[in-house]
């Protein structure tokens, strides 16, 4: 983990240097007397953590870390304890009032190293979609996979039929743009104006589909596929 050490004091950056040389998974990417010299390091720089004073000449450590649109982690080290609640504010990992014993100060760099860590295990774990919107009535209705029996086309509309036997969903839009917006693997087309939802087919026949509720044609172009699909299910 890389970091800069901000502060217009070469002695209080001298310790800050001292100190970290007991954390050896933090390394300091460059010293940073203000404000200015450390925009500049984190424009060279893939930089992880900031310690950072906050009375400094022009721009000030608080002024800083707000204006950063990418934000490492941060912790405060400063003279100063009226700001903290500030400081806080900005989601900083810790606000450090001088002097600051030793073991206070590696306490601090422990929770960065910890968020660091977890950060970098963290895997974002896929969002399954299980619902799709149509248009009807000047609504945008949402609508979920598995509650779709079939989908009947209907030239310029479409007319979605349920499980639960509800009322039919009319929509203005052709059967192949809805297809396009269902699972491959769970919805099928048996005719030129029916899509089924294979989980709820419970019969095949030589020219017709049962479903839960009623019966759709099939086509013979495909019935050779969907009787492999439904193999699958």
């Amino acid at each position: 983990m890389r970091c800069l050490i901000i502060d217009d004091e070469p002695l209080a950056l001298d310790l800050l240097e001292d100190n970290l040389k007991h954390v050896h998974s933090i390394q300091i990417a460059a010293r940073c007397r203000n404000a200015g010299e450390a925009i500049l390091a984190m424009q060279k720089e893939q930089i992880d953590l900031i310690f950072c004073d906050i009375y400094m000449p022009g721009i000030n450590g608080l002024q800083l870390i707000k204006s950063l649109t990418q934000r490492p982690m941060v912790i405060f080290v400063t003279a100063y304890e009226k700001f903290a609640l500030e400081g806080f504010e900005l989601d900083v990992i810790d606000y450090l009032v001088k002097p600051v014993p030793l073991d206070r100060f590696l306490k601090a760099c422990h929770k960065a190293i910890d968020l660091f860590e977890l950060r970098r295990s963290y895997v974002p774990q896929p969002v399954v979609k299980n619902y799709f919107f149509l248009h009807a009535d000047y609504n945008l209705i949402k609508i979920s996979f598995d509650q779709v029996e079939y989908i009947e086309g209907l030239k310029d509309y479409v007319k979605v039929h349920f499980t639960n036997q509800q009322k039919p969903v009319l929509s203005r839009i052709s059967l192949k743009a809805v297809e396009l917006q269902l699972p491959a693997e769970q919805f099928f087309r048996v005719h030129k104006s029916f899509v089924v939802n294979l989980q709820h087919v419970s019969q095949l026949r030589r020219a017709r589909i049962k479903l839960i509720n009623t019966e759709v044609p099939l086509s013979d172009s495909y019935r050779e596929v969907i009787n492999k699909m439904i193999g699958k299910v």
